[in-house]
């Protein structure tokens, strides 16, 4: 593997869809109050994607100089692991990554907000920050809070809050309760993808010493912690579909909810940690499946 393909590997393309997920829900509630702005939605979605590389190359680094990457670990090698990529290689690739992901969520405040809301511009400058901030230090440093169980709780309010509330507040520059229940949906589910992770690379992580919230609970526990967590996830997003029921055009995107009960029902029958590893990948898009068709049955007029 040369260094391209490295970085590439590094960058892990497949998350994407994911962190995307959260930008598409709250892109399609302001479309479907009549608030939808093109340049915002594709200044967002280019700002996610910077988010999310930075914080995959972080995750490389930080687990990499670690040593918690290594023979033990059930997924697949990573960058500094395989020693195609240095740690000051993969440094310098964080900083240029941040610096064009910092440019677009300028871009994207600017276009939101212009020059007349400045204390908008400079929240969501400082939330623009404060991502970087939780981008690299979920396994960089020594007080990593990934390292520390509080993952979960990261992932939650930045990939669900921040993504579906804050994508509409840019949009709409205003904020209502319904808006909170499909975030909370994104954010239960990106919760759910670290679990799998987590559960998947628990027996190695603990050798480690990185405490991951699967590694506090156990096997057992932790199965039941993602059953909870997927439920409550579906439960949010019926709760939006209760305030905003039109028509049957509406339930559209419960069509959702079937790879969600299989995965359950995969998951809750698992003992192999090897075993977990397809559904990373299962769960992510049925992630982004649920965003796709909450657009579609928010956004379609007959």
């Amino acid at each position: 593997m040369n260094k391209t393909k490295a970085f590439v590997s590094a960058a892990r393309l497949r998350t994407l869809p994911l962190s995307l997920s959260g930008i598409i829900v709250g892109s399609a509630i302001a479309a479907h109050e009549g608030k939808f702005n093109v340049v915002i939605c594709v200044l967002a979605l280019i700002t996610t994607i910077g988010f999310q590389v930075l914080s995959n190359f972080a995750n490389d680094y930080g687990d990499g100089i670690k040593g918690t990457d290594n023979e033990h670990r059930i997924g697949p090698m990573r960058a500094l692991q395989s020693g195609v990529i240095t740690p000051a290689e993969m440094k310098k690739a964080m900083i240029v990554t941040t610096i064009l992901t910092m440019i677009a969520a300028i871009a994207l405040i600017y276009v939101s907000f212009g020059s007349e809301n400045s204390g908008y511009a400079l929240f969501f400058f400082l939330l623009g920050l404060a991502c970087i901030g939780a981008a690299i230090k979920y396994t960089v440093g020594s007080g990593a809070y990934g390292y520390r169980g509080l993952g979960d709780i990261f992932v939650f309010i930045f990939f669900g809050l921040v993504a579906v509330v804050g994508s509409y507040f840019l949009y709409a520059q205003q904020l209502q309760f319904s808006v909170f229940l499909p975030a909370i949906t994104i954010g239960l589910l990106s919760v759910g993808v670290l679990n799998l992770n987590n559960m998947r690379d628990r027996e190695s992580d603990e050798r480690s010493g990185k405490l991951t919230l699967a590694v506090k609970l156990g096997a057992a526990a932790s199965r039941k912690y993602h059953v909870i967590v997927i439920v409550l996830a579906i439960v949010s997003s019926l709760g939006y579909l209760f305030i905003e029921y039109n028509s049957w055009i509406n339930l559209i995107f419960l069509l959702s909810f079937i790879p969600l009960i299989l995965h359950i029902k995969r998951v809750v029958g698992n003992v192999l940690p090897k075993a977990l590893d397809p559904e990373l990948k299962t769960l992510a898009l049925s992630t982004f499946l649920f965003s796709l068709l909450f657009t579609l049955s928010f956004n379609i007029f007959l």
